[in-house]
């Protein structure tokens, strides 16, 4: 493991989704390397427990419990952040679902929660945060979106929409405020170790198989993708925006038949 550096000094950091998984991870590196971070997540308890992980290792955290399909809620995401850290420099847009159904299985009620959640999310989140990164001269947002936006898989129709939807969003908005110097891109991850899979990976060989769909063999870990967005976020990526980043071991690069 690299040893931390100190790129995100006196930054404000959101993190959406930052109580297990991806956000957690990001939401960790950040203070490992400096940043005031904001872990937003529906579930109260865990993320009380990354903020207090933080701050046992000398990092600066807040917990806001959010639901980022509220617009109230997102709202007063952003009031704590500045409230707390005097402002906001990147959003990590990481909230997500997923439901494993074709469109006919479906229900509107199941499609209409997980587009709130995935897709509106985001943009709410973008939306209540910009104006911050104006008055902050600038700053980055970058959102999970997955491989699952640019390739298909079988039953997974409302997730793949709302992935695709992120692409787009993200292209939108990095050339909307890229005057501002607001900067914008998204990451592509393939199959990853997270809470969101551990369903699909209890099945047995589950696991195996989904390794063996990337050319490097293997899943992914939230540490490897959480780096990349932190890449994303930093000084590192300065002429970066627009972008759809692949952390996916080479998924979307080839077909990669099993053995």
């Amino acid at each position: 493991m690299t040893q931390p550096s100190e790129r995100f000094i006196g930054k404000s950091v959101i993190v959406t989704g930052g109580a297990s998984g991806i956000g957690q991870s990001a939401a960790e590196l950040f203070a490992a390397e400096g940043a005031q971070v904001v872990v937003a997540d529906v579930q109260s308890a865990a993320g009380q427990a990354v903020v207090a992980g933080i701050r046992s290792r000398g990092g600066q955290a807040i917990f806001v419990q959010t639901d980022v399909s509220d617009e109230d809620a997102v709202r007063r995401l952003a009031e704590r952040a500045v409230e707390a850290f005097g402002g906001v420099d990147v959003l990590f847009s990481n909230a997500g679902i997923g439901i494993s159904k074709t469109a006919t299985e479906t229900t509107s009620a199941e499609w209409d929660r997980l587009l709130a959640i995935n897709l509106k999310g985001a943009f709410l989140c973008s939306k209540a945060v910009i104006p911050l990164m104006r008055q902050r001269g600038g700053g980055a947002i970058v959102i999970n979106a997955s491989a699952n936006g640019v390739l298909a898989e079988p039953a997974l129709a409302a997730y793949c929409a709302s992935k695709g939807g992120l692409i787009a969003l993200t292209r939108s908005l990095a050339l909307d405020y890229a005057r501002d110097n607001i900067r914008v891109n998204c990451i592509n991850a393939g199959y990853i170790d997270t809470p969101i899979n551990s369903e699909y990976f209890a099945a047995p060989g589950a696991r195996e198989a989904a390794g063996k769909l990337h050319p490097l063999g293997r899943i992914g870990q939230p540490e490897e993708v959480a780096r990349a967005v932190l890449f994303l976020a930093s000084a590192d990526a300065s002429f970066i925006t627009g972008a759809a980043l692949a952390v996916d071991g080479g998924l979307t690069a080839a077909i990669v038949g099993p053995g």
